[in-house]
């Protein structure tokens, strides 16, 4: 564990956590690790957790799957990063999600009874960690928000135009990374790869857009 504090400190949910309250912290709160290899499910939909999740080392997707295999990707969650906070606060809720590993990963389980319940020792730090936990929910609704406006565009390239403008706003300038490969950028918008494809390299040619792999450059002459 003591290799993953620097990710933790560094975490919207112990913002203002020292390194010795952390470690306090982790026992209190009952943390256990796991690690997952690429495409393995962290949580299936249906089951129930009582645990919120942290991103230690790698990536996570949040998905969601119809009776047909087919999957649309609601959220990415890396380093430090939280999932499946809402239902474990919610005791009695199942999951409407599934949680896969996006990529070799390893997660921290904090027990959602002790986090929020008051400790017998009345440790100082509770009442700051559950004020981090309500902040991380309201800037993943925030997030959840900003994703349906862009499934709300109608056309594929309205949809593109929408995740990577918000994108550049985000990372502070025209050219941003993204954390989704094709096949996965198309699940998050809801859209065919071949047809978001084929409207990429229209973009391209029309001189909106540049991009390599993951990379991708927003350029002025719309």
């Amino acid at each position: 564990m003591k290799k993953y504090l620097p990710v933790l400190l560094h975490s919207p949910l112990f913002s203002g956590v020292s390194e010795k309250e952390l470690i306090a912290m982790l026992d209190c709160l009952a943390a256990t690790t796991a690690d997952y290899a690429k495409n393995e499910f962290i949580l299936r939909c249906g089951e129930r957790p009582g645990a919120v999740g942290l991103v230690l080392n790698g990536s996570v997707h949040i998905i969601r799957e119809d009776f047909w295999g087919n999957r649309n990707i609601l959220a990415e969650a890396g380093p430090g990063q939280l999932f499946a906070e809402t239902y474990a606060c919610a005791e009695c809720a199942t999951l409407g999600v599934s949680v896969v590993a996006a990529e070799p990963a390893t997660a921290l389980f904090l027990d959602m009874r002790r986090i929020l319940t008051s400790c017998s020792s009345a440790c100082a730090f509770h009442a700051r960690l559950i004020r981090n936990l309500l902040s991380a929910l309201a800037g993943k609704n925030l997030l959840m928000q900003e994703k349906l406006i862009h499934m709300s565009q109608r056309t594929t390239r309205e949809k593109l135009l929408s995740y990577l403008s918000a994108e550049a706003q985000r990372q502070g300038g025209p050219g941003l990374e993204i954390p989704f490969n094709r096949q996965q950028l198309a699940d998050y918008l809801s859209v065919d790869r071949s047809a978001m494809s084929n409207e990429l390299s229209r973009m391209r040619a029309e001189g909106m857009i540049e991009f390599s792999r993951n990379h991708f450059v927003l350029l002025r002459s719309r």
